[in-house]
């Protein structure tokens, strides 16, 4: 499917998520009943993605920073893939990771809370922002959402999802948080997946995140591809990138999703170098419709779309940038746990 045609059908889907609409399949209806066997013959083989409860990471990172600065707060919201779900170690999960790359690069304390659930569907969010916003007086500087996935595998229609991601993130924008979005992950990449399906899950993946990324971007937040989790990387090694149970991401598979975050993270709270907001020609970055970004971005891990421009006789538009990776910086090895 070309960029443009993969626009169309985001836009599509981003606009019955907006106006109401829920009959907008990801798939053809005739291969709806193959793609269910496909997938609980994959589920049974890779497991039901419900293996030991992943470890809590929650807690002050960076702690050796000046005590005077107030901390940063970071939340993460989502699935088993923000939660961190695969490893055994705290240190080792996404937010984890976020929370001590974000210390370092600000110099200063990160609190970390995550409210993510394992299995959680995009309806899930209603309640994860409830939690988040129970609290005034504990407003996150920024959350991170990673989503889609579940909603994928247990057919929620497309408009649905998006139309639960669009209204999370506008209610954390309203409530003044910065709102990054790692898009719904390359189903296509895991393992025990045969064909057909994996050639259908990778087509519907795509098309959910790049509905997810005009959602996000026409409320205010930015989102970065997680692709096939998260780079050629994962594809090229398998074994290594994924955990135990083949299905959700081991250590090394999140290290490189929050190389991946982090530097958008970093962005949307003013702190990476100027002049790599600027798009870069040489990286093939600049302004376009949004739905066009979106639909680029969701072909590429690791593309950061963010809102750039008002409205105009094409629709928003929005800024496409291919951010260099780089290793999450360490701070602090384990966190102070929260009190």
């Amino acid at each position: 499917m070309s960029s443009l045609s993969r626009a169309r059908v985001a836009r599509r889907i981003a606009a019955g998520a907006a106006y109401g609409g829920g009959g907008i399949g990801l798939l053809g209806a005739a291969t709806v009943g193959l793609v269910l066997a496909e997938v609980q013959l994959a589920k049974r083989q890779v497991g039901n993605g419900h293996s030991p409860h992943p470890p809590s990471a929650d807690g002050l990172y960076g702690s050796s920073f000046a005590a005077a600065d107030e901390p940063l707060r970071l939340t993460m919201l989502g699935d088993s893939t923000a939660s961190g779900q695969g490893v055994h170690r705290a240190r080792q999960t996404p937010g984890a990771l976020l929370a001590s790359g974000l210390a370092a690069v600000a110099e200063r304390p990160v609190e970390l809370r995550n409210v993510a659930l394992p299995g959680a569907q995009s309806d899930d969010l209603d309640r994860q922002v409830a939690v988040i916003l129970g609290d005034p007086a504990r407003i996150p500087d920024v959350c991170v959402i990673m989503v889609g996935a579940n909603d994928v595998t247990h057919r929620m229609p497309p408009t649905r999802s998006v139309r639960h991601l669009s209204a999370a993130v506008r209610r954390l924008r309203t409530a003044g948080a910065e709102v990054v979005v790692g898009t719904c992950p390359d189903l296509g990449t895991i393992e025990p997946v045969q064909q057909p399906l994996r050639w259908l899950a990778r087509r519907a993946s795509r098309q959910l995140a790049a509905a997810q990324t005009i959602g996000t971007v026409e409320q205010g937040g930015r989102t970065v591809s997680l692709g096939d989790l998260l780079g050629p990387e994962f594809a090229a090694n398998p074994r290594e990138l994924f955990g135990p149970d083949n299905y959700h991401p081991s250590a090394e598979g999140y290290a490189t999703a929050a190389m991946a975050v982090l530097p958008t993270v970093c962005a949307a709270l003013g702190l990476w170098p100027a002049e790599e907001e600027r798009p870069d020609v040489s990286r093939r970055e600049g302004f376009l419709p949004v739905a066009r970004a979106a639909a680029e971005a969701a072909s590429e891990p690791g593309t950061e779309v963010t809102a750039a421009m008002p409205t105009g006789p094409r629709g928003p538009w929005a800024l496409l940038k291919r951010r260099r990776r780089r290793r999450v910086p360490e701070t602090d090895p384990a966190p102070t746990p929260s009190t």
